[in-house]
């Protein structure tokens, strides 16, 4: 009883500290595509989850990423407090066009924000959009699984 119980608690801690977990529960992930490249993307359709995104993560596959799935399209606005990895954030239309991506770098307070109404915002390692040629007016697929925001 006591090894189940450590155990439990050793995956919670764990899971919190890595940023997949709020409150004990996980995040769902959905597959998006851009053009050819597929993205495995968290996401963060409730407040609590898009509060705290990726904050306090190390690492991210080259793959990863974290959808931001917003309640209403605004310019919305995306910062790197506690947030220990490099960034390219993509703010995206309610149709799944690219706005406008932004360069964010750790641990910074600066505000990187839409310049348009974005319905979403797709966070990725650093690098990740322009190393594929992906840029403004370029449209991502699978947004449609996303889960209602909350």
């Amino acid at each position: 009883m006591k090894k189940l119980g450590w155990a439990a608690f050793c995956g919670w801690w764990l899971a919190g500290v890595a940023g997949l977990a709020t409150a004990g529960e996980a995040m769902p992930v959905i597959e998006l595509s851009a053009g050819m490249h597929r993205i495995e993307a968290e996401v963060a359709a409730e407040d609590r989850h898009r509060q705290t995104g990726l904050m306090q993560r190390e690492t991210m596959p080259v793959q990863r990423g974290m959808l931001f799935v917003f309640p209403q399209e605004n310019t919305h606005c995306m910062w790197m407090r506690n947030t220990l990895i490099p960034l390219s954030v993509a703010f995206i239309d309610r149709e799944g066009y690219i706005i406008n991506i932004e360069e964010m770098a750790p641990k910074t307070e600066d505000n990187h924000c839409a310049k348009l109404p974005a319905r979403y915002a797709l966070e990725m390692n650093q690098g990740w959009f322009a190393k594929r040629g992906i840029a403004r007016g370029a449209r991502l697929r699978g947004l449609e699984r996303a889960p209602t925001p909350r």
